[in-house]
């Protein structure tokens, strides 16, 4: 399969190529799976089945964290779990063990507009077998599939008002990032300059207007990622 490469701030990515596909294709199918498996199983495994994807995400996550501080080289301005999928990561669990509806109208949203576009353009320098390559797509990937799990095996759904609520929690975790990122001079979630990797940001302009035009951008965003499911309802009845 042919590889595209991105050059960007000396940064060189290597995305759609055969690690790329391979990646996808493997998640994808453990993601069925998993689906699959719970959905044939008594509502104790259920539980206990998205209990333990989560775990396994959120303790990469605390793994990851733990093994750059003691490896010599912790960067507070990027090693930190703020950025957005990697915080999900660490609370996702929160999700799995309540299965509250507010936690799911919240999350999802967040992983499927955040997590998607980060696993089509991934921010990385470091392809298989690299410890991160596999860091990266286990948080990422196992939170798209968490979230499947949520929708199909628990049958949470969202509703309208969902999209609105995770709007709205969003903006606090804006607030939340920009004091970490005020006292770190960090970079996380993004707010002050755009990823080195390719993205959608890339035309929003340049900063601050790529922030201003993403929160005017979410809500659409947000309606798009609730129509399927608006859909199957509608048809459902």
């Amino acid at each position: 399969m042919e590889e595209s490469i991105f050059f960007k701030d000396n940064y060189e990515f290597v995305v759609f190529g055969y690690q790329h596909f391979l990646v996808l294709l493997f998640f994808t199918l453990v993601g069925v799976a998993l689906i699959k498996y719970g959905l044939k199983s008594t509502k104790e495994a259920q539980i206990n089945t998205g209990n333990y994807i989560a775990y396994f995400i959120s303790l990469s996550v605390i793994i990851w964290t733990i093994y750059k501080f003691f490896s010599g080289n912790f960067d507070v301005t990027n090693d930190l779990p703020f950025q957005l999928c990697y915080f999900l990561g660490l609370v996702i669990p929160v999700l799995t063990r309540t299965r509250k509806q507010l936690y799911y109208e919240i999350l999802l949203f967040w992983v499927f507009a955040g997590t998607f576009q980060a696993i089509l353009t991934p921010e990385m320098r470091n392809g298989f077998p690299h410890v991160h390559f596999f860091y990266f797509w286990i948080v990422h990937c196992g939170l798209i599939i968490t979230m499947f799990y949520a929708t199909f095996v628990y049958r949470m759904r969202p509703k309208l008002k969902s999209t609105f609520i995770s709007f709205i929690a969003l903006q606090g975790y804006f607030v939340f990032v920009s004091i970490i990122n005020k006292f770190t001079s960090a970079n996380y979630f993004y707010l002050n300059a755009k990823p080195n990797a390719p993205s959608v940001l890339d035309f929003l302009g340049d900063w601050p207007n790529y922030i201003l035009m993403a929160e005017l951008l979410l809500i659409p965003y947000f309606l798009i990622i609730y129509l399927p499911f608006h859909l199957s309802a509608k048809k459902i009845k």
